[in-house]
């Protein structure tokens, strides 16, 4: 069900500056809880709620552990939008990556029971790479069936571990890992997150918005509340998310005047299960449509987009 939207402010600070400018940036989540019976009731009843078993939800994971993969989603959002907002305010920084970090193996992977969460994937038969799309781009040239050697820490220590190529539920060749990029940045600029709590990657859009408008001299917000949800990667880009439509609700319910959401096109692999399958820009306009709001749902693929639109 829709959650809050929350002013970064909150949860950043740049420099250790004080940002009194009118308006604000907000990220909004989804509020997920295990439903007593009285909540399933009230779910089936209630318009914009959603029932999901727990094994869709976490993936069949722990608690603990679903929030610390949430946690490693989280870790990366930032680190991508520091550095893709110091790039757009041309600020020095850097942004090193030093592999991947494994969330969960596959149940037909040769690596299941090797490779665990939390595991950082430092190289595949000796190469190293400079993304996780890298990486994936080599795996999947391999043959199936062929032999893979993965360089990977674990609690500190740097193993090896050979398994095979297996075909993935994608059709492509792989070794069966969920995974995200594990990076640091380097910047001389204090930039400091206060996130306990919370997870995911949704925030990364409008934390590189907010960072970026701390950053140069120009005043986007002009007083306007501002909200929006997507994910950043490396080179600039949108990333889609879960519950757009939650989080429309969510946005209207805090105010906001504007909602930045993803525009991307489906993938073919979720189009050939659901054909009926919509983007997340039409999934938060049908949204909009149903509650009335006035707030302005922006497309976007790229967070300069983002910016392009604010300086009109």
């Amino acid at each position: 069900m829709p959650g809050g939207a929350y002013d970064i402010r909150s949860v950043l600070t740049v420099d250790d500056r004080k940002d009194d400018e009118a308006g604000s940036y907000n990220f909004v989540a989804v509020s997920m809880s295990q439903a007593t019976l009285a909540q399933l009731i009230y779910g089936w009843l209630t318009p914009f709620t959603e029932i999901t078993s727990m094994q869709e939800t976490t993936g069949g994971y722990s608690n603990d552990d679903y929030i610390r993969m949430n946690q490693f989603y989280m870790e990366t959002s930032q680190n991508n939008a520091v550095y893709q907002a110091l790039t757009l305010a041309g600020e020095e920084v850097s942004l090193d990556y030093m592999g991947v970090y494994v969330l969960n193996v596959n149940e037909d992977s040769t690596f299941k029971g090797i490779l665990q969460l939390a595991d950082t994937v430092t190289g595949v038969n000796g190469r190293t790479f400079e993304s996780s799309a890298d990486l994936i781009d080599y795996v999947s040239s391999l043959s199936l069936g062929e032999q893979v050697t993965v360089q990977y820490i674990s609690d500190d220590e740097v193993k090896e571990a050979t398994g095979t190529i297996i075909k993935l539920s994608n059709g492509k060749n792989g070794i069966g890992i969920g995974l995200v990029d594990h990076t640091e940045v380097r910047t001389d600029k204090d930039i400091v997150f206060s996130t306990d709590g919370v997870g995911g990657p949704s925030a990364g859009l409008m934390f590189t918005l907010d960072i970026y408008d701390q950053l140069t001299d120009e005043d986007l917000r002009k007083g306007r509340v501002i909200a929006g949800t997507g994910t950043i990667e490396q080179d600039g880009s949108v990333g889609d998310i879960g519950g757009a439509a939650l989080k429309v609700v969510a946005a209207d319910q805090a105010g906001a005047e504007i909602f930045f959401v993803p525009d991307n096109p489906v993938e073919e692999a979720v189009l050939k299960a659901d054909p009926e399958a919509k983007t997340n820009y039409e999934q938060a306009v049908a949204a909009a449509k149903e509650i009335g709001t006035k707030m302005k749902i922006v497309p976007v693929t790229n967070v300069q987009e983002a910016i392009d639109y604010l300086k009109q």
